[in-house]
């Protein structure tokens, strides 16, 4: 079979969520069971940090009467996800952008893996807001991605727990220092109980906390009437 510009980087992108995520296929199970609780047979289906593609390729290969809007603000990790979930691209429309970019028309429900650790706290109220105005009422959102308590020494053992789990076998003191240090200053990781704060405070209901692997927590809720 001929190497398409991407075989390489898929590679690699693979490697790091199934490695890093405790549980990965099975957290992609429990999206997909607790979307099709409460969306319609032919749903269309909101997906931010759409990037790569592999909840866009696990949901469309489970549930062929689905449509994808996939969101990212990478060009190169949405060219990835279009080779990752190339057998159903007749099914997904790709937005390079934040939130706002994607269609304002509403949606049946909407997912973001592993992505809110990466927006800015500043923008987690209005990132979570323009999600709900894109649901119809009652439609489920579904998220999972860095949290745990932000008070030390809690905090770093969290972070030491999280680099130790996805580190590669012959890492050592020296790799997990610079990993440390990059969770400490790169990314936005918030206590649970702020999560569920803003998410009601978005206009969220049924709150639910649904996946918790080590240092990740998944939420499911509703857009409220």
């Amino acid at each position: 079979m001929a190497k398409t510009p991407f075989t390489n980087a898929s590679a690699a992108y693979l490697d790091g969520p199934r490695r890093q995520v405790p549980g990965f296929g099975d957290l992609h199970r429990m999206v997909s069971m607790l979307l099709q609780e409460r969306v319609p047979e032919r749903a269309r289906i909101l997906v931010l940090g759409a990037g790569g593609g592999l909840e866009l390729k696990a949901l469309a290969d489970t549930h062929p009467d689905w449509r994808f809007v996939g969101v990212d603000p990478s060009a190169a990790m949405l060219d990835l996800a279009k080779d990752t979930a190339k057998d159903h691209l007749d099914r997904i429309a790709f937005v390079q952008g934040t939130v706002e970019a994607a269609p304002s028309d509403l949606f049946d429900g909407a997912l973001c893996l592993l992505t809110f650790h990466f927006i800015v706290e500043k923008d987690r109220a209005t990132t979570l807001a323009a999600l709900r105005q894109r649901l119809v009422p009652g439609a489920p959102l579904v998220l999972a991605h860095l949290s745990f308590p932000q008070r030390e020494p809690e905090r770093s053992r969290w972070i030491a727990r999280h680099v130790l789990w996805g580190a590669a076998a012959d890492a050592g003191a020296a790799q997990f220092a610079v990993a440390e240090e990059a969770i400490r200053t790169r990314l936005t990781i918030l206590d649970p109980a702020e999560e569920e704060r803003m998410l009601r405070d978005a206009g969220f209901a049924e709150v639910e906390l649904f996946y918790a692997g080590l240092s990740l927590r998944g939420w499911s809720a509703i857009a409220g009437h």
